[in-house]
Order: structure tokens, then C-alpha cells, then sequence
């Protein structure tokens, strides 16, 4: 079996609720996004793929077109990314990453949610060490020593390449994430991601038991209904 990673599902999300809490996390991470890189996602490669991505996950035109509407218009909140770190039930560790405007407010939400499972907030470096920060990039594809050429033609510094059931999937360092989704998109014409961003994965997974499996599913749903949090990384099986 490859490596676990969260490939985001939120497209399947069946209420209009749920719906407009997805887009609202795009909207937000959009803003961010273009905010620090600009709005001309020719010129920003990292808003170019949350783009992608939010489109495929079916993500409105006109949710896409508010968010950068705010940056070239000036009137958008102030937001800045926080981190958090923690013990959920059993063995597991997880990585909360969120978009906030109001530190104090989310550390004390977040918090809430790990108090609420009998679970534990750690510090920073508490469990991120147990995590690789990865580009991952997966497309259809069976060619696993073309990839691997073009990415060393590149330069760029490969941590792992899988190829299985007609899909290959690369894992870079993040900091390669520019240079790796450059050579790849140049050296396969029409290429088309089914995965391309920037996450944490375990680098080891665990299994829990039926009832801290039911606790640590609830902290999960728990931390992703919160407005501020963008992404939650963890290493359950």
C-alpha cells in the first residue's frame, strides 16, 4: 500500500450546509492566497492550483470572484495562518492548520474541541516531527522512470514516487512544490492533477479501537466545523 495522505472529499458533501461551509474555507484560503502572491494566478502558482482545486471540488465561480474581488478592492479581513498540535484518543497525532483573524479565539475553540474528547493540545513541534511536510502531486499515468527523469532533469528533489493501478504519485519536500509541479505540467503535455497541494503525512500510520476510533471521528468533526480551520492532518488508519 502507498503512503496515507487526506485527499479532500468535500465535494461529495451532500447538505447545503456542509456546502456553504466548504466554500466559505476556499473563499478564505483563496483570499490569503492571492493577498501575499497577488490576484493573477499566472503569476501565482500556489493560488493557480487552489483554483484548480476548489473547481473541482465544485466550488461557485462567483465564490472564487468575491475572494479576489477583496484583495483588488481593499476590504477584506486580516487574516494569518496558526498551527496546532495534538494527542487524540490511542496513539493518534494530529496537525490543525487554520486562517484566522482572531488568534485567541480559535487557540480557545480548538482547544474546546481536544477538552471535549478527553483529548490533548500540545505545544509547537509536539507531534509535527512526526509528519512530513509533502508536495503531492497524482495523475493518471504508468510511466514512473519518465516522471522520476523529468523531476531529475529538473532538479528537483524527490522524496518518493508511486505508480499503482494506472496512477502515479510524487512526494517532494514542500519547498519544491514550485519547481516539481513546473516539470511535471512541461514534460507531460495536458497533464491534469487529480492531487496537487501541500500537506503533512504521517510517517507512520496507527489503528485504533472501535470505541477511540468513534472519539478521535468526533474530534475530527468537531475541529472541522470550525470556521477558522482550513485543513486537519492526522496519522489514523
Amino acid at each position: 500500500m502507498g503512503r496515507a495522505f487526506q485527499n479532500r472529499k468535500d465535494s461529495m458533501a451532500k447538505t447545503a450546509a456542509v456546502k456553504t461551509k466548504v466554500y466559505s474555507k476556499y473563499g478564505r484560503e483563496i483570499y490569503v492566497c492571492a493577498k501575499s502572491g497577488g490576484v493573477d494566478p499566472a503569476g501565482n502558482l500556489s493560488l493557480r492550483s487552489l483554483i484548480d482545486r476548489a473547481k473541482k471540488d465544485q466550488v461557485p465561480n462567483h465564490v472564487i470572484e468575491k475572494a479576489l474581488d477583496k484583495v483588488t478592492g481593499g476590504a477584506g479581513e486580516d487574516f494569518s495562518a496558526a498551527r496546532y498540535e495534538g494527542f487524540g484518543p490511542g496513539s493518534s497525532m494530529l496537525i490543525v492548520d487554520c486562517l484566522t483573524d482572531n488568534p485567541n479565539r480559535t487557540i480557545g475553540d480548538v482547544r474546546t474541541c481536544f477538552n471535549k474528547t478527553k483529548s490533548k493540545l500540545g505545544t509547537s513541534g509536539t507531534v509535527s516531527h512526526m509528519f512530513d511536510h509533502s508536495a503531492i502531486f497524482r495523475f493518471s499515468g504508468d510511466d514512473e522512470e519518465a516522471v522520476l527523469e523529468a523531476l531529475i532533469m529538473a532538479d528537483v528533489d524527490v522524496t518518493d514516487i508511486e505508480c499503482e493501478d494506472g496512477t502515479v504519485t510524487v512526494f517532494t519536500p514542500h519547498t519544491e512544490y514550485a519547481k516539481a509541479r513546473d516539470a511535471l505540467t512541461e514534460a507531460f503535455d495536458g497533464l491534469d492533477f487529480d492531487v496537487d497541494e501541500i500537506q503533512f503525512v504521517a510517517q507512520t500510520m496507527t489503528e485504533l479501537s472501535d470505541d477511540d476510533a468513534a472519539t478521535f471521528e468526533k474530534l475530527v468533526a468537531l475541529l472541522e466545523d470550525l470556521d477558522d480551520v482550513q485543513n486537519v492532518y492526522h496519522n489514523v488508519q
